[in-house]
């Protein structure tokens, strides 16, 4: 903080009761609004050092100059007053609630015989608005409905009673296909044609009900009158409701009115889904992206938006379903079920929102591709499939190499935009594990490879990639939890059987088509893993097996063995060298019974 701003004098005013703050910028711009039970509690974290902020937080709070607060009774009246404030000031680094999108409306005009009409501009004045359908397909079902059990005008004829009564209009077409019976001509009354818009004015508001229970009685007294053909008629409308009703039903209609909202996120985003249910269906159902700008917790972005659904939808519902605990008074009482109705109604708003998740990483990989590279968009592929956070342009991977527990050894090899860093290839004699035990010999040469990095301040791959299923895997993850680096890295393994995936404390592997260009890279990462570990391996029982055969000298060691192999790389190289490059390695005694030896076996 600069001397333009004290804000440990500033903390002091705060009291410690529920309500809003707003922090103002040098110009005097309100950069941001929030609310909370504990106003001073709240500010003060902002402006703690022990406390470990993101970038956009700490930027934030290098701009406050001022702050102002407002005591208020509740951490709802809180929760409305900062909704007000954010909409009216659109502060920088708020959370903006809006939607790409403009959802249509249906209106029930306010005029003389009033129509059912879709927009997409809101004026209360001209009419009862009901929407917006973020499923125009559910709102055309609607219309489709009305259409097949009541005769409503779609004209726009000005029908006032004076129009009327000076017979200025006369019937068309849609009289004569009875879709309408006439009130241009004066041929209806306007109590039975309002009869019928109060009707679906109901329907809208979720109350099937009492338009069913009319149409029952009016096929009934139809029928009572023996008019059977109008009493078919009725019936038919009937059916025609209560199929809608079935169709629409998704739970128990028991369950009366609720209100729905499901929450997932990722660092950049939230994903929320809100479904408001009447009467055991679907009135309204909307599903939105929302952008974080700061530290938000799901909590704090669920209580925000599910108040803008409640208010944007005008619900009052006493129950509120949601996936995750939210501690503010909706006045109403919060539900996160487990089993049951309730729990299926959650299961499909979760769905909307992983579907939500999906299509935008789809989209973003799409645009990605679109501008990247061949060797690029494979990682933007493989960053997709392995949901990493960032793109893997460094990617490590571990193989273990043995034959009947001798000579163990392991690889590490690095691909740095997916293609080979050669430089960067490691190999590891196993120092540790005696026979053959893959686990152990993993966890050993994870814990040497990274130990290093550390101590060095290395480079951390974007990707750690294991050749082997569940239990390499998992010794991987704990010698990265040993060094503080588990969660840090993503690690996953490879199993050869059906090339699957695995994920850490996840039983159950992930299958990539085996044509995707993804699954080919980590297989080549893999199988140049298990070359590297091979040729080692393969290397090492060869000079495993010098070094045997050089001790059948008398008076050379072990030792001394393997240090002429290190000088002369093999028996052939030893055998005709001369003897001056021999005696710089060894003494004059031991040269000359290197000299004995050959000439015997050459005898």
């Amino acid at each position: 903080m600069t001397d333009q701003f004290n804000h440990k004098s500033e903390l002091a005013k705060i009291p410690e009761e529920p309500g809003v703050y707003r922090y103002f910028s040098e110009e005097g711009d309100i950069i941001y609004v929030g609310k909370a039970k504990n106003l001073k509690s709240r500010v003060s974290s902002y402006f703690a050092k022990s406390n470990n902020h993101d970038r956009k937080t700490v930027k934030l709070v290098a701009q406050i100059r001022r702050i102002e607060f407002t005591i208020v009774h509740t951490e709802f009246d809180a929760l409305l007053l900062e909704n007000q404030l954010i909409k009216r000031f659109q502060p920088r680094y708020n959370i903006l609630l809006r939607d790409d999108k403009t959802y249509p409306f249906l209106c029930i005009t306010n005029e003389p015989f009033p129509r059912v009409i879709t927009t997409r501009r809101v004026d209360k004045k001209t009419g009862t608005y009901f929407g917006p359908f973020a499923n125009s397909k559910a709102m055309y079902a609607l219309l489709d409905m009305f259409k097949e059990i009541y005769t409503i005008r779609n004209c726009q004829l000005s029908l006032t009673d004076a129009n009327i009564d000076a017979q200025k209009f006369k019937v068309c077409l849609e009289y004569h296909l009875g879709n309408c019976k006439g009130p241009c001509a004066g041929l209806q009354q306007k109590d039975e044609y309002e009869g019928e818009i109060g009707q679906i004015h109901n329907i809208l508001k979720g109350n099937l009900g009492q338009p069913q229970l009319y149409f029952k009685q009016k096929m009934i007294d139809a029928a009572n009158a023996t008019a059977f053909e109008e009493a078919h008629i009725w019936k038919q409308k009937l059916e025609y409701l209560q199929g809608f009703q079935a169709k629409s039903t998704i739970v128990n209609p028991k369950i009366g009115n609720v209100d729905v909202c499901a929450i997932a996120s990722d660092d950049e985003s939230a994903y929320v889904s809100y479904l408001k249910i009447v009467n055991g269906y679907t009135v309204a159902a909307q599903t939105l992206q929302v952008k974080k700008k700061l530290e938000e917790t799901d909590a704090e972005i669920l209580s925000m938006v599910l108040f803008e659904f409640r208010t944007q939808y005008e619900s009052d519902s006493q129950e509120i379903i949601v996936n995750l605990e939210i501690d503010v008074d909706f006045k109403a009482v919060i539900t996160v079920p487990k089993i049951g109705d309730k729990r299926s109604l959650l299961e499909i708003a979760l769905k909307n929102v992983h579907y939500l998740r999906k299509e935008k990483a789809e989209r973003e990989l799409i645009e990605a591709s679109a501008n990247a590279s061949r060797k690029d968009r494979v990682l933007i592929k493989l960053k997709a499939d392995l949901q990493l956070k960032t793109l893997p342009k460094h990617i490590e991977c571990f193989d273990n190499s043995n034959i009947q527990g001798t000579n163990p050894v392991a690889a590490m090899v690095c691909f740095k935009n997916g293609l080979p860093a050669k430089n960067d290839y490691r190999h590891f004699s196993i120092k540790t594990v005696e026979g053959p035990n893959d686990f152990a010999s993993m966890h050993e040469v994870v814990t040497r490879r990274y130990a290093r990095m550390l101590k060095e301040n290395g480079a951390l791959p974007d990707l750690i990639v294991v050749d082997g299923g569940k239990g390499q895997l998992s010794s991987a993850c704990d010698a990265l939890k040993a060094l503080g680096l588990y969660g840090k890295v993503p690690i996953v393994g490879i199993a050869k059987r059906l090339e699957e995936i695995y994920f850490p404390e996840d039983s159950l592997p992930l299958y990539i088509d085996k044509k995707s260009e993804s699954l080919k890279l980590i297989q080549r990462i893999r199988d140049e893993a298990h070359r590297f570990a091979i040729t080692y391996h393969r290397d090492k029982r060869s000079r495993a097996s010098i070094v045997s055969e050089l001790e059948n000298i008398e008076g050379i060691g072990k030792k001394t063995a393997a240090e002429l192999l290190k000088n002369f790389r093999s028996v052939k190289n030893l055998r005709e060298a001369p003897d001056d490059d021999i005696l710089k390695v060894v003494g004059k005694d031991k040269m000359q019974k290197i000299r004995l030896y050959f000439q015997t076996l050459e005898n």
